[in-house]
């Protein structure tokens, strides 16, 4: 037996068992509406369009009280994989909902989650082999484990195990919540990142010099495996999901990534422009111009110059790294990211933009991911009153 669920919009038939089932995993009170998520997609194009004339505030903040009790289903922890496979899709879902009901979103943020299956699960999915550890997952060689360079071959899996977790959970988030959360991509990994699971790095330092070709034909591999990935996993988060984000939370309305390659922290400039340059802009115009890339720590500041050569790069996410001064202390960094045409993501405080602000003279062009408790509810609105947005 079947009975007609309607809602705004549209109408659905659903079986009275799928029904009950439903109404015990409802949908929390999420204080957003759908009428904002068009305000912050227009503000997102404006912006990206170097156009809107002030910075986007993505505020998110916790402890507002909940309205049903705490799911069974503990809280997620640093990766989605803390959960076994036991624990179903819908579970994670209901428990993402509740924690999701007591944030408070202000400025330009929104609800949003993400698929996080480890840094670089794209490995997995060519056949390595992922171990969950303690908030984190290691990523080794798998099948591959001890194949010679020249006899290593990386392809794509559409039927790996990992990879249908994954969506299943992002189909199973995106249809619950018919676009008012934004659900985002696995952190896919950077190409060279991918690689040094099946060349850890001290040996793949050496294949730069003694096997360079070898090298850049697995980049290449690579490359259009984590295409394959994405163009996998994108439908099943889009439609209804409002846009595209990744770990990073940098919103696009249209397919969009934070890039990266941390590998390059141990390399020299001219080595980027030769393994990692190519590629990376290859990636960018893939995306459509809306990637960013993961400028982690100053190991990386070398490689600036060249990444903000390539045009279709859209922007840089600048990271100091442990035991750093915080971003804002670091000025000159995002003159020239801003100089060179670039936006500007960092994640900071209220403190952060006023720093900068005063410092740079404007921080238009810039995205900033701010958190905190909903007791500093009117610290974060007079920021956002500060910054020319709206509560």
């Amino acid at each position: 037996m079947a009975v007609a669920s309607r809602s705004p919009g549209h109408s659905v038939v659903v079986s009275l068992p799928r029904l009950h089932a439903l109404k015990s995993l409802r949908v929390m009170t999420i204080a957003f509406t759908r009428e904002r998520w068009e305000m912050i997609k227009e503000r997102n194009r404006v912006w990206r369009r170097r156009e809107w004339g002030r910075p986007l505030l993505q505020i998110t903040l916790g402890g507002a009280p909940a309205d049903r009790p705490e799911p069974a289903t503990p809280p997620v922890g640093k990766t989605t994989t803390a959960y076994d496979m036991n624990i179903t899709a819908e579970q994670i879902a209901d428990r993402w909902d509740w924690e999701l009901s007591r944030q408070r979103f202000l400025g330009d943020g929104f609800p949003h989650v993400w698929l996080d299956f480890g840094a670089g699960a794209l490995a997995v999915f060519l056949g390595g082999e992922a171990k969950v550890g303690s908030g984190t997952v290691w990523f080794y060689p798998g099948e591959h484990e001890g194949r010679p360079l020249k006899d290593l071959r990386l392809c794509f899996r559409p039927d790996n195990p990992w990879l249908q977790r994954v969506a299943a959970i992002g189909r199973t988030a995106t249809r619950r919540w018919e676009g008012l959360v934004q659900v985002g991509m696995t952190d896919l990994g950077g190409t060279l990142d991918v690689l040094s699971t099946f060349r850890p790095s001290e040996q793949l330092l050496l294949d730069l010099y003694d096997n360079p070709d070898e090298v850049k034909r697995l980049t290449w591999e690579i490359h259009e495996a984590w295409f394959q990935a994405y163009e996998t996993l994108d439908p099943a988060l889009r439609p209804p999901n409002p846009g595209c984000t990744s770990w990073a939370g940098v919103f696009s309305v249209e397919p969009g990534y934070m890039l990266q390659c941390d590998f390059a922290y141990m390399i020299g400039p001219d080595m980027f422009q030769e393994f990692v340059k190519p590629e990376l802009a290859r990636a960018c115009e893939r995306l459509g111009g809306r990637a960013f890339y993961h400028l982690d720590g100053v190991g990386q500041l070398p490689h600036l110059d060249t990444l903000l050569s390539i045009e279709s790069l859209a922007g840089i996410q600048w990271i100091p790294g442990a035991g750093q001064p915080p971003t804002e202390e670091w000025p000159e960094v995002h003159r020239k990211i801003l100089e060179a045409g670039k936006l500007n993501q960092m994640f900071g405080t209220p403190r952060t933009l006023d720093t900068l602000a005063e410092r740079l003279g404007t921080v238009e062009n810039v995205v900033i991911m701010m958190g905190g408790s909903i007791a500093d509810e009117s610290e974060f609105r007079a920021c956002v009153k500060k910054y020319g947005g709206e509560g």
